[in-house]
């Protein structure tokens, strides 16, 4: 007969059950200790494996988290206000997936305190979507471009009210105003670029030319790109690489408003490991689509990032934590908000986070090609061009990167060059920009002007 816990007398079932509790205390016991496997935020749910701070956030409060990093960056740089017409990048992968959805959620939030309101007087900011077509220079099939577009059209129109639209924009557009065959142009163009890195940073600037294009010509006021900490850190070390350490502070703050429609960065303080596992987690849809790998120094930098990130989870934050420091451009921020409309408590959180002049240096000369802040060491290049050809001017007017990474190695190539460019790039070199002659300008009414303290006063 088998021994049970009812009919034995010897005692042996009992001394088993009792090793048995020895070996393995109560659960109670063993959790009453730190809580370790506990979310180190909310102390009730299970942490997620890999869910943010290696792995000690529940879900829900990882979500919440990230979300908090975006708000943060938006209300404290006043990236995006009520009054605002918002314009979101989108490419269809994880950074610009997780910041169509951040800024969607935001939109809907003042959508309800909009419906709420009795006189209706909040204001809710429009939201638009574009994505630039860049398969007229990479060879992919039709068929496989027309699913991904189709995708990211069914991606966006599933989204809540208020009702978003995305806009197609063929990077070939930047030419529509001058040639009819924008396509042909545009292979031409890249291809006279012998080195892969200004092959790679040419079609950078051009995609940012559309945008600023397709943004001003229908009704946008802000630009939102889906940069994250990951992203930033490899562009630190590969800027720094390509000679390019003036302009650096410029490209990695959270706003910038050189351009005529500012770009603003809300997830600026995100990683992108962090971005991956949210798609996954809350089942956002991505489209991996024309994720060319890097070449040249891009490629080495991006991978030479990855590695530093596998051995310490912390080095992509380190670097851009580091390159933070540098001193900004007067031009990374907001313009002050002046609309009525705007709530006073917008306005008062951009007085209080945006930079003071004092805290910035000024730079009111830009390269034609890749807009970055010109030194004084290209400026005096530039005054001490005396030429009446336009490669010449155009050559002397760009910054010491552009010159080295894209221009052409033969001199006798240059003219061509320059006759493949958009009109209005190589005209802000001929003519100057909108911002070239404003130091000229400041000398001359240097007399008339008021120091900071008077103004203040």
């Amino acid at each position: 007969m088998a021994c049970n816990s009812s009919s034995c007398q010897s005692g042996c079932f009992r001394n088993e059950v009792e090793r048995e509790q020895h070996s393995n205390p109560p659960t109670e016991t063993r959790s009453d200790s730190n809580e370790p496997n506990l979310c180190v935020k909310c102390k009730a749910n299970e942490p997620m494996c890999g869910a943010g701070e290696d792995g000690k956030f529940c879900l829900d409060c990882f979500r919440s988290n990230l979300y908090g990093k975006f708000r943060l960056a938006v209300t404290s740089n006043a990236l995006i206000t009520p009054a605002d017409n918002v314009l979101v990048a989108f490419s269809g992968g994880p950074s610009s997936r997780v910041a169509l959805q951040f800024v969607h959620e935001m939109q809907q939030r003042s959508q309800k305190n909009f419906d709420a309101s009795k006189d209706r007087s909040l204001r809710v900011f429009g939201v638009g979507v574009v994505y630039v077509d860049e398969s007229t220079y990479y060879s992919v099939p039709s068929c496989e471009i027309d699913k991904a577009i189709q995708d990211m059209k069914l991606t966006v129109s599933d989204l809540a009210p208020p009702a978003k639209e995305l806009h197609i924009v063929p990077i070939e557009s930047v030419f529509s105003l001058e040639s009819s065959d924008g396509r042909e142009r545009l292979k031409k163009l890249l291809d006279s670029v012998s080195d892969p890195t200004g092959r790679e940073d040419l079609l950078l600037h051009l995609r940012m030319l559309a945008l600023q294009k397709f943004a001003s010509e229908n009704g946008y006021n802000r630009l939102v790109l889906g940069l994250c900490t990951s992203r930033i850190a490899c562009h630190v070390i590969s800027a720094t690489v390509k000679g390019q350490g003036y302009s650096l502070s410029a490209d990695i703050q959270y706003a910038d408003a050189r351009w005529e429609i500012p770009v603003v960065l809300p997830l600026r303080d995100c990683l992108a490991k962090e971005l991956n596992m949210l798609c996954q987690l809350d089942g956002l849809k991505t489209v991996e689509f024309l994720n060319k790998p890097h070449s040249g120094i891009n490629g080495l930098v991006s991978s030479f990032v990855k590695l530093l990130q596998q051995e310490n989870p912390s080095r992509e934050c380190t670097i851009v934590r580091t390159a933070g420091k540098l001193t900004p451009f007067h031009f990374n921020k907001i313009p002050e908000l002046n609309d009525s409309s705007v709530p006073l408590a917008s306005r008062r959180r951009q007085k209080r986070f945006n930079l003071k002049p004092s805290e910035s240096i000024s730079s009111e000369s830009f390269c034609p090609l890749c807009y970055s802040p010109l030194n004084k060491s290209d400026l005096t290049s530039l005054n001490g061009q005396e030429s009446s050809e336009n490669s010449n001017i155009f050559g002397a007017a760009c910054c010491s990167s552009c010159r080295f990474q894209i221009f052409p190695k033969d001199h006798s190539s240059m003219e061509h060059f320059c006759s493949l460019l958009p009109g209005p790039v190589v005209a802000r070199a001929k003519h100057g920009d909108s911002n070239g002659n404003f130091s000229l300008l400041r000398k001359q009414i240097q007399d008339c002007l008021l120091s900071d303290s008077e103004d203040e006063t």
